[in-house]
């Protein structure tokens, strides 16, 4: 069979409607002519997005089915399962973009799995709640029956465990509590889900869980009543084992909540709780779930309060498992909210350690950097004056009375203090003895020193040894004076604070 031209594409196209008028002449008018490649043809049509991938290879087989189901326009598929292919799909008047699942042609073929399809589907449509995906619409009347339901833009929980490798419990414990909800929904309806797993839980994009084929297990079920059949899946089998093990009817919610326990152990650890085997009659086997690992085994960094949950919902003695998905829900928040306060009062505690550092730095730079000063003042208003003055200019001060002490000190200790001052208003001329002896001994003439005199003392000024950093001051001087002056005799140190006049 000879390749189709560009012009009987776009025919095809035209009579599908998959394609405008409008849309073909602009592609015409482009290209200028009829006259062109197939390929090329195609890859602007593609390009501009007039049709999708799916689409084209469809036309270039000449199909003419396919392309609609119902109202709705395929796009492309984008998953395929046990007994359904999803398609993403827009509504071919309002663009609301769905998802249509078709039921596989060797079940569609069956006119008693047919129709269950189309039952479960219906059963479906009465369920609307956050955490399940509404189904909106039930079509048997063709050869191949259909759900159209709303198009999650996100990740299976499969696909998203694949990319994280494992989630953290108080993320593992919020999507369980989505699906959790879901399931109470659906039990308050009187339905089972019957196929809970990772890929039958679909994360939004704003990271909500919602499921997804709820009572559709049940197509399978068919193929599981008297055997396992070549197409049963994988799910359906653990299902039956587990009733069987445990001796429950089907359609038991508490068999939902274990594998939803299965599911939370999954997020946790990276890996299902129970043996992964192809075997069918592996898989059957009771020791399956009688060898599965307690969670606190694998890892014991697992908060207890999740650990409980997890136990307790993959119970075997069915008796001891949650019977219902509001206990599941009641003690996941439970386990959130211990996680929540112990993630509080661990970030409390790291803020507090925190602080504390930053403020031990803090001190200790200040303690490092803040210039001294040694202050020899006998008069306690004064030295109170002093003290209170110069700590506001950014000054560590030290006090003494005693000029002679002061001048030992620092015979002892060079470092004590970057600058003296002394105040001879009171102590008189042992203030200038002490003074001029810092100029006449070499080890510690280096010091900076300040001389202050009296209005009736400016006759000692004459007597002092002064030099660049041995200066004196007579009174009445401000402290923004005495600061200035100390700035020049210790410009590397200078005080930051902003004391007044």
């Amino acid at each position: 069979m000879a390749d189709p031209t560009a012009s009987e594409i776009a025919d095809l196209a035209l009579d599908l409607g998959l394609m405008t008028e409008r849309q073909l002449q602009e592609v015409w008018a482009e290209f200028g002519s009829h006259n062109v490649s197939c390929r090329e043809f195609l890859q602007l049509l593609v390009g501009r997005e007039y049709l999708t991938n799916y689409q084209v290879e469809r036309l270039v087989r000449g199909d003419r089915a396919g392309f609609y189901f119902g109202d709705y326009k395929v796009l492309y598929l984008v998953g395929t399962g046990t007994f359904a292919r999803v398609y993403r799909a827009v509504h071919k008047e309002t663009g609301q973009v769905a998802a249509v699942k078709v039921l596989r042609r060797r079940f569609s073929e069956n006119p008693s799995q047919a129709g269950l399809f189309a039952r479960e589907g219906n059963l479906g449509r009465v369920l609307r709640h956050p955490n399940i995906v509404p189904i909106y619409e039930v079509d048997s009347s063709g050869p191949l029956p259909f759900l159209v339901m709303e198009f999650v833009e996100g990740w299976s929980l499969r696909e998203l465990l694949k990319i994280r490798k494992k989630i953290d419990p108080a993320e593992a414990t919020r999507l369980t509590v989505g699906i959790a909800s879901g399931l109470r929904h659906a039990f308050e309806q009187g339905l089972t889900h019957r196929d809970l797993k990772m890929s039958n839980v679909l994360v939004s994009s704003r990271g909500e869980p919602k499921l997804v084929d709820f009572g559709l297990a049940a197509i399978d079920d068919k193929s599981a009543d008297d055997f396992i059949g070549e197409h049963t899946s994988a799910r359906t089998i653990d299902y039956a084992a587990l009733e069987r093990a445990t001796g429950v009817r089907r359609d038991d919610t508490r068999s939902d909540i274990f594998f939803l326990g299965c599911m939370y152990y999954h997020m946790l650890i990276g890996s299902p709780p129970l043996s992964e085997t192809t075997d069918r009659l592996q898989r059957l086997s009771r020791s399956r779930f009688l060898e599965m690992i307690p969670i606190q085994d694998v890892d014991p960094s697992i908060p207890h309060s999740v650990t409980i949950v997890v136990n307790k919902a993959v119970a075997l003695d069915p008796t001891r498992r949650y019977q219902t998905p509001a206990e599941v829900i009641k003690d996941l928040g439970i386990a959130a909210r211990q996680m929540s306060l112990e993630a509080r009062e661990k970030a409390e505690e790291a803020e507090r350690q925190r602080e504390r550092a930053r403020l031990a730095t803090e001190l200790k730079k200040k303690q490092k950097d803040l210039p001294s000063v040694m202050v020899v003042e006998s008069n306690p208003k004064m030295q109170d004056l002093f003290r209170d003055g110069l700590k506001r200019a950014g000054y560590r001060v030290l006090l003494t009375s005693d000029p002679h002490r002061a001048v030992a000190r620092f015979r002892q200790e060079p470092a004590t203090a970057d600058c003296v001052l002394f105040n001879a208003q009171e102590i008189g001329r042992s203030a200038l003895a002490a003074f001029n002896l810092f100029g006449e001994d070499k080890n510690i003439g280096s010091v900076p020193v300040v001389l202050l005199v009296g209005e009736t003392q400016q006759h000692l000024i004459e007597e002092a040894n002064i030099a660049e950093h041995r200066v004196a001051l007579a009174m009445p001087i401000t402290m923004k004076q005495l600061r200035d002056a100390l700035t020049k005799l210790i410009p590397s140190q200078s005080g930051s604070g902003g004391g007044g006049d």
